[in-house]
């Protein structure tokens, strides 16, 4: 792939040793987890080391240094590009930041509008609007993000162009007629609500049932009857304590919006994380699949981390420390 189909065998021979293909998998996937590493210690009389000691995209440092061997620290190293031969980092590096602030846009949208209508219908349990806010929620549910991203372009990026100014496909970071790049905020519209519809769904439902056992507690009532406002026993008393689910719930789909982005990027051809990782697996450029997947991991685990942290102050009865 990397070669082409008319490579000569020395030029094939001498890519497998630079992809390290001549040895064994469980020595390709030390290499793998070195290259990866920050810490590592190298050898550096061996004639096979690690690549980011042999060019000059990456720095390294030498903490300690023994006769033959050194520990040194470094940045992660994800090998290089098969199409391109660009530093796998430097290309996802560029293509996160759009990712993020679409996954931010949509998860931030989706929880102010989430929690207040949850609010809302679990105000009015019982009602019409109750009704019609579960129903809505249940559609919105069912809708695949790339379905109504499809719909969404089609309905408002074509049709109704000329009304809301919007495009049907476009990046972030646009390129003006002069050549002069410029963040196109328009762009972000339609994939920011792609990506929200399913977030406000599920928040909706989860901030109804949460709010509902929470009015039923007897410390609410208890509230009440102290005579405090409606307003402020809701805000103070009922909704703070009916957040945990809630916070799991955002916090779980904003790490999930990082790679749920991928086919809404690809139908608005928004050029982030999940357009570029679509484009990688037609191209079969394995080192940069692999480093989109690492980070989408990442984030993942960060993202539970924090929602641990965040926890002990909506509930004070958490405790950190165990």
């Amino acid at each position: 792939m990397s070669l082409g189909q008319n490579a000569d065998e020395e030029t094939v021979m001498a890519m497998k040793k630079k992809l390290r293909l001549n040895y064994s998998p469980a020595q390709r996937l030390w290499f793998y987890l070195s290259d990866l590493s920050p810490v590592s210690i190298q050898s550096h009389s061996n004639p096979d080391a690690p690549l980011y000691l042999k060019n000059g995209d990456y720095q390294y440092v030498e903490w300690l240094k023994f006769k033959h061997k050194s520990i040194v620290l470094k940045k992660p190293y994800m090998g290089r590009s098969f199409q391109s031969d660009k530093p796998v980092l430097e290309i996802l590096r560029r293509k996160l930041v759009p990712t993020l602030i679409l996954a931010c846009s949509a998860i931030g949208i989706a929880s102010i509008i989430g929690v207040l209508l949850g609010i809302l219908s679990a105000l009015n349990y019982g009602t019409f609007m109750d009704r019609g806010l579960i129903s809505l929620s249940v559609l919105g549910i069912s809708i695949p993000s790339y379905f109504s991203a499809l719909v969404l372009a089609i309905v408002f990026g074509y049709y109704l162009s000329d009304w809301t100014k919007l495009n049907i496909t476009g990046p972030l970071l646009d390129v003006s007629d002069v050549g002069e790049y410029f963040i196109n905020w328009k762009n972000l519209i339609l994939p920011t609500i792609a990506l929200g519809i399913r977030p406000v769904a599920i928040i909706l439902q989860l901030t109804r049932n949460s709010m509902l056992d929470v009015l039923r507690a007897d410390y609410v009532r208890t509230a009440k009857a102290k005579g405090l406002s409606e307003q402020k026993v809701i805000i103070k008393h009922a909704l703070r304590n009916a957040l945990n689910p809630v916070v799991t719930s955002i916090t779980g789909w904003f790490a999930a919006l990082l790679a749920g982005a991928f086919f809404v990027e690809y139908i608005f051809d928004f050029k982030g994380l999940g357009h570029e990782t679509v484009h990688a697996l037609t191209m079969f450029d394995f080192p940069l699949v692999m480093g989109s997947v690492l980070i989408i991991a990442f984030s993942f685990v960060f993202v539970n981390i924090l929602v641990d942290i965040l926890y002990t102050y909506l509930d004070p009865r958490i405790n950190i420390n165990g």
